[in-house]
C-alpha cells in the first residue's frame, strides 16, 4: 500500500480512483504524456473528465468491482493511484487491495516525483493554488521552464499540468489536508498562511502548525523558505513577505490605475516599482510578492519576472471575472475561509468603492461551518447583501445545529435570505452599478453560467 520506496518508472500502466478531481487529473496527463496507458474511474462525468478523454484517456463512472478492464489487472506493472475521497468500501479499491496491487496516495506520487526533479512546493490554508499557478507561469515563461502539477485550472494554460520535458523545476501544491505534503520531497518552499483550517483532521490548531513545521523542515537546510511574515513556522534558511509589514519583501502602494493593478515592492536589494499584476486583489499582490521574492533568490531577472507578472491571467474559480461592465460586475470565487472571504471582499471595495456589493455564498464542509461560524457571519456581514445556500457537506455528515439557517441568523446584515442552490438565478433581479460575488468551494459552480446569462441578459 505504502511506497516511497517505489519507482513509478517500473510501471507502463497507471489506473486512477478519482481520476477527475483538479489533482489527481493533473497526475493522469502527467502520465498519458509520459508514454504510459491511463485509465480510471470517477463518480461523475464533468468538463474536466471530458477533456481527459479528448487526450486518449479511458474513463468510466459506474463502479465496476472485480469487472474493470482486463489490461489494468496485471499488479506488476499497472500502478493504482487514489484520493482519499473514494469511499473504503469502494468495489474497484477493495479489488485492488485484495489482489495486492501496489497503491498509492496522489500525495506518494507527486513526492516520488519530488524526488526525481527540483522540487518547490507551495503550501498554506490560503493562496497555495494562485501562488503556485503564477509561480509556475514565472518559470514557464522565462528560460527555464517547468513542470507544475496545480489545484486549479490556469487560465493562460488552460489546464492543470505544465510540461517540459527538459525542465529540472517541478512546482506542486503542497496540501496540508490528510497531512499529504509530508510524502513530498521539497527542494525549495512558500508558506502563505498557516491559519486555522481542517480542523476535522487535526483537532486542533497546534497540531495543524506541528504538521506545517514539518513540512518545512523537509526542505534542505541550505536551500531556501519563503514565508509570510505571520507564517508560524521556521526554516534556518528562511526569507519573509507580507503586505505594508515588517519583512524582507514588502508589498506597498496597492493602486489600481486607468483599469491597472499595480504595485511596488520594497527588497533587501531596493524597490521595484509599477509591478503590473494581470489580476486584482490585496491577496493577489501578496501572493505575487512571495514568487517575485523566490524568483529573484533562485536567480531570475527582474525584467523577466515583471513580464510574467503582467501577463498572468489567473485560475478558474479564484477572482475570475465573468462580466466586467460600467453597470455589472460578477466575479466567481473559490474562498471557503473566513480569511480568503476577508481578502475578497477588502479587495472589491479597493477597486469598487462606490458600488453595491451582493454576496452568494455556499457555506464548505459542516465541520468549518460550525469551527468558523462567527468567523463567517462577521466577514459576509461586510456586504450589502447576501445569499446563503445550504452547506455543501462534500465527505462529512450533518452536525445537530450546524446549518446555513443558523449563519444566517448570526448576520447582522438587514438584507439577507436563503435560497437553495437551484433556485438562485430565478430570484436574482439585476441591479446597475452592482458587484455580484459567488463564493464557495462546493458545486456552486453549476451556477456561474447561468447567472452569466441572466445578469448579461438584463444588465
Amino acid at each position: 500500500m505504502t511506497g516511497q520506496q517505489q519507482n513509478i518508472k517500473q510501471f507502463d500502466q497507471v489506473y486512477f480512483l478519482g481520476i477527475g478531481g483538479v489533482g489527481m487529473s493533473a497526475l493522469a496527463r502527467y502520465f498519458n504524456l509520459m508514454g504510459k496507458k491511463v485509465s480510471g474511474y470517477d463518480k461523475t462525468k464533468t468538463h474536466l473528465t471530458s477533456q481527459l478523454e479528448k487526450e486518449g484517456i479511458e474513463i468510466h463512472y459506474n463502479d465496476l468491482g472485480e469487472d474493470i478492464p482486463k489490461t489494468f489487472k496485471n499488479k506488476e506493472n499497472t500502478l493504482i493511484v487514489f484520493t482519499p475521497a473514494i469511499p473504503e468500501e469502494h468495489g474497484e479499491l477493495s479489488f485492488f487491495k485484495k489482489e495486492k496491487f501496489i497503491i498509492l496516495k496522489r500525495a506518494q506520487v507527486l513526492g516520488l516525483i519530488t524526488q526525481e526533479l527540483q522540487g518547490i512546493g507551495v503550501a498554506g490554508t490560503h493562496g497555495k493554488t494562485t501562488t503556485s499557478t503564477l509561480l509556475a507561469h514565472i518559470l514557464q515563461s522565462s528560460s527555464w521552464k517547468c513542470n507544475a502539477f496545480l489545484g486549479g485550472i490556469s487560465s493562460n494554460y488552460n489546464t492543470n499540468f505544465i510540461y517540459d520535458e527538459n525542465s529540472s523545476w517541478v512546482i506542486v501544491e503542497a496540501d496540508e489536508f490528510d497531512q499529504s505534503f509530508l510524502h513530498l520531497s521539497p527542494y525549495a518552499g512558500i508558506v502563505t498562511s498557516t491559519d486555522a483550517d481542517h480542523l476535522d483532521i487535526y483537532g486542533n490548531e497546534d497540531y495543524l502548525k506541528e504538521n506545517f513545521q514539518k513540512y518545512v523542515e523537509l526542505i534542505p537546510e541550505e536551500n531556501l523558505l519563503i514565508r509570510h511574515i505571520d507564517a508560524e513556522v521556521s526554516h534556518p534558511n528562511q526569507i519573509t513577505y507580507g503586505f505594508e509589514k515588517k519583512a524582507d519583501y514588502i508589498a506597498k502602494n496597492i493602486r489600481f490605475k486607468l483599469g491597472t493593478f499595480l504595485f511596488d515592492i520594497q527588497t533587501p536589494q531596493g524597490v521595484i516599482t509599477d509591478i503590473e499584476l494581470g489580476i486584482p486583489g490585496i491577496h493577489n499582490a501578496e501572493n505575487a510578492t512571495a514568487c517575485i521574492a523566490l524568483a529573484l533568490e533562485l536567480g531570475l531577472n527582474e525584467a523577466e519576472i515583471k513580464k510574467a507578472c503582467k501577463t498572468f491571467k489567473g485560475v478558474k474559480r479564484r477572482f475570475e471575472y465573468h462580466i466586467k461592465t460600467n453597470e455589472i460586475v460578477y466575479i466567481d470565487d473559490y474562498a471557503h475561509h473566513p480569511t480568503e472571504i476577508d481578502a475578497l471582499i477588502s479587495s472589491i471595495r479597493l477597486l469598487y468603492p462606490q458600488q453595491k456589493i451582493v454576496g452568494i455564498f455556499q457555506p464548505h464542509l459542516y465541520s468549518r461551518t460550525k469551527d468558523f461560524f462567527n468567523d463567517f457571519a462577521k466577514q459576509l456581514s461586510r456586504l450589502d447583501e447576501v445569499i446563503i445556500l445550504p452547506i455543501y457537506p462534500a465527505r462529512e455528515k450533518p452536525i445537530e445545529g450546524v446549518t446555513s439557517q443558523r449563519l444566517l441568523e448570526i448576520i447582522t446584515l438587514e438584507n439577507k435570505r436563503f435560497i437553495p442552490l437551484n433556485k438562485i438565478v430565478k430570484n436574482i433581479k439585476p441591479e446597475k452599478n452592482t458587484v455580484y460575488l459567488t463564493i464557495g468551494a462546493g458545486d456552486i459552480d453549476r451556477i456561474v453560467q447561468p447567472l452569466i446569462e441572466k445578469l448579461s441578459s438584463e444588465k
